[in-house]
Parts: C-alpha cells; sequence; structure tokens
C-alpha cells in the first residue's frame, strides 16, 4: 500500500468514526429532546431579552429543566431555531418533553397570568392585590392614589369606584398601572353604556353620581336579583329629599376606625359619608360596582318601598312605610329570621 492510499485508508476510517458519532450524538439528543423533563408540578421558567442559546440552554441546565445541555443546543442548532427564541415567561408542565418547551419558545407561547378585581372591595384594597402578585411589574410603589390618577390623565379625579371589578389576563412584564389603565377603561365603557340605557327621570346629574349610587348598591347586597329594589329604595328617597341612611357609607366613613360594628354614636358622627346625618349621595364611591349594580343604579325597579332590613338569610324584607319598616325591623332583627 502506497503512503497516499494508507492515508486514504485513514481518512476513510476516521469519516466513519466521525460519521458513526455524530450518529450516536445525534439519536442521543433526540431521545433527550424526547424525554419528559423532570417536574411534578408546572414550573416557571424566564428567557431574559437579548439572551442567546447559550445563556438560555445555561439556565435550563441550572434549572434542572434539561439534564443535558450540550444536547439542548445541538438539537437547536441543528434545526436553525438558535436565534428564534423569544423572551418571555413559559410555563412547564409535568409531561412536557425539552421539545415542547422549545416549541413555546420559538413560538412566544408565554404563560398568561390571571389577577382579579373583587366587586364591592375598596381601591386600597385592589392596590394591595395588585402589590401582591409575582408576576406583575410594581411601578407604583410610593406613589399615592392622587398621583395614579394623573398617571391615567384623570388628575383631580378621586380613584374610589373607578376600575372595574374582574380578572384580568396578562403577560409577565405587564406594570400595575397597565392593568389599573385597562380596569378604569372598561369602568368607564360600561358606565358610559349604562348611562346610555338609563331609566327616565332619574335624580342623577352626572353619571359620576349613578357611579356613586351603584357603590352602595353594591355594598348593601351580595344577591344580584336584589340590586335593582335596593336601587329602587335609594332612588325613590333621593328624590323626595329622604335621607339615604345606609350603613356601607357611614362604615367607609369612618376609615381604620372600623372594628365590625357600627354604634349608636356612629351613626351621630357626621362626616361626609354619613347618610344618616346628611342627605343626598356621598361624594365619592365606597367600592368598585360590577356590571349588576351599575344597571341597577341606572334601571332601578319601580314600586313604593322606601325602607328594607335585612332577614337575615342574605335577603331583605321590602316596605312602604315606617310602620311597615319598623314591623319587619322587630320580626327579623329582635326576634330572629322567620
Amino acid at each position: 500500500m502506497t503512503r497516499r492510499q494508507a492515508l486514504f485508508a485513514t481518512f476513510g476510517v476516521f469519516a466513519v468514526l466521525l460519521g458513526t458519532a455524530i450518529a450516536v450524538f445525534d439519536h442521543a439528543s433526540r431521545a433527550a429532546m424526547r424525554t419528559p423533563l423532570a417536574v411534578n408540578h408546572p414550573v416557571l421558567f424566564t428567557v431574559p431579552a437579548g439572551a442567546d442559546l447559550s445563556r438560555v440552554a445555561a439556565r435550563l441546565a441550572s434549572a434542572g429543566l434539561v439534564t443535558n445541555r450540550a444536547y439542548f443546543e445541538w438539537r437547536v442548532r441543528w434545526a436553525g431555531l438558535a436565534g428564534a427564541l423569544q423572551a418571555g415567561t413559559y410555563e412547564v408542565l409535568t409531561g412536557d418533553t425539552a421539545a415542547d418547551l422549545l416549541e413555546k419558545i420559538v413560538k412566544g407561547r408565554t404563560k398568561t397570568f390571571a389577577i382579579t378585581f373583587v366587586e364591592g372591595t375598596r381601591f386600597a384594597e385592589l392596590r394591595q392585590v395588585l402589590d401582591a402578585h409575582a408576576y406583575v411589574v410594581h411601578s407604583l410603589n410610593g406613589r399615592s392614589d392622587e398621583e395614579i390618577m394623573q398617571a391615567l390623565g384623570q388628575s383631580g379625579q378621586p380613584a374610589e369606584g373607578w376600575f372595574f371589578p374582574s380578572t384580568y389576563h396578562f403577560k409577565a412584564d405587564t406594570t400595575d398601572l397597565a392593568l389599573l389603565k385597562r380596569a378604569h377603561e372598561r369602568m368607564r365603557k360600561m358606565l358610559d353604556d349604562a348611562w346610555q340605557r338609563r331609566a327616565a327621570q332619574l335624580p342623577y346629574k352626572t353619571p359620576y353620581e349613578a357611579l356613586i349610587m351603584a357603590s352602595i348598591v353594591e355594598k348593601e347586597t351580595a344577591r344580584a336579583e336584589e340590586r335593582p329594589a335596593i336601587a329602587g329604595v335609594f332612588v325613590r328617597r333621593l328624590a323626595m329629599g329622604m335621607k339615604l341612611q345606609t350603613d356601607p357609607t357611614v362604615i367607609y366613613g369612618m376609615g381604620d376606625s372600623y372594628q365590625g360594628n357600627i354604634r349608636r354614636a356612629d351613626l351621630e358622627r357626621d362626616t361626609p359619608y354619613n347618610t344618616y346625618t346628611r342627605k343626598g349621595l356621598p361624594p365619592t364611591p365606597i367600592a368598585l360596582p360590577g356590571a349588576a349594580a351599575l344597571e341597577a343604579a341606572l334601571a332601578p325597579a319601580p314600586g313604593n318601598a322606601l325602607y328594607f332590613v335585612a332577614r337575615g338569610d342574605g335577603s331583605h324584607e321590602f316596605s312602604a312605610s315606617l310602620t311597615e319598616h319598623d314591623e319587619a325591623v322587630r320580626r327579623y332583627q329582635l326576634r330572629g329570621s322567620r
């Protein structure tokens, strides 16, 4: 054998060995990509903005989501996807493989989070919900309610009541201000729509007064079917110049001093929110009204009832006269519900 033939033979053996090694590595990497990841509950993984493949692979390995970083990088480069990785937070589910996770990252199927603003809660409580969510970007820390409303383009407008209670879905890079803007815009739309459909001869000068009423209705009953009747009582009282005499406004005016009970002294202590001492609506809403409360405030039930009292089961007894109301109070409040 000539030297040249020997060299070709050596190259041939080397090529065979190299091809075999590549085939073995390729087979192993394929198997690794198809093997379920070692997670027994949903796990969140974040691809930072600007991270290249090596950095992403290193983070996956550090998090225990891939057992062989080299295999993962090989498959991604072989597929020509090294430059297609999208930043974001992704959810790894039980049973997901590395291939499943790669597909999510390449297609940008980021995790969608949810946050719920509950009907009847105050703006201060809404802010606590925002502050407690780990995947909301907190940009409002230390800012007052007035500053928040200014940032929303509502300078001088009290924040209370202006955010629609609902569940909002968002991506991990969403700010608390962006979520508040969505809730505020939705409340304005819901209020405007209800105002356009309002009943005739309501005692409101502006949609804002209707929003205040809706917040009172929201706090007075948890039963949606009763809200039009509750609103009807308050609308008739307003029209007749009677005091609303509603406990939720008094409680709101008490602020942090409220400890779960209203005493006679609390009903007699005058505040802008004490509807036992002052006629008309309080100066602002007292909570977040939902859709049913908005509709009730602007389409109250007809009738002649001017009073209502809790029966003790979540429902209310309505009365047209003080005599009937006093009897209902004796029946449900003093003797217990029947």
